[in-house]
C-alpha cells in the first residue's frame, strides 16, 4: 500500500482499475466511431452516385425519345408538304 487511507484498499484498487480500463479502451472506441462515421459517409456517397446515375438515365431516355420524335415528325411534315403541293 502506497499511503495509509481510511478507505478500504480493495475499493481504491477497483476504482483505479476502472479508470485504467476507461483510459485503455478510449482509443479503440474513438477509432470505432471514426470508422463508423467514415462508413456512413461512403455509403451516402454511393447512394448519391446511384441516384444521380438513375436520374441521368431518365434524362437521356427523354432526350432520345424527343430526338426520335423530331426525326419522325420531320419525315411526316415533309410528306405533308409534298402532298399539299400535289393536291393543292
Amino acid at each position: 500500500m502506497a499511503f495509509p487511507t481510511s478507505v478500504n484498499s480493495q475499493i481504491t484498487d477497483s476504482a483505479t482499475q476502472a479508470n485504467v480500463q476507461v483510459l485503455g479502451t478510449s482509443p479503440a472506441i474513438a477509432m470505432g466511431n471514426l470508422y463508423q462515421a467514415t462508413a456512413q459517409a461512403l455509403a451516402n456517397a454511393a447512394h448519391n452516385a446511384t441516384m444521380a446515375q438513375q436520374q441521368m438515365y431518365v434524362t437521356a431516355q427523354a432526350a432520345t425519345t424527343m430526338g426520335v420524335t423530331l426525326l419522325y415528325s420531320i419525315d411526316t411534315s415533309a410528306t405533308g408538304a409534298a402532298t399539299k403541293k400535289i393536291l393543292g
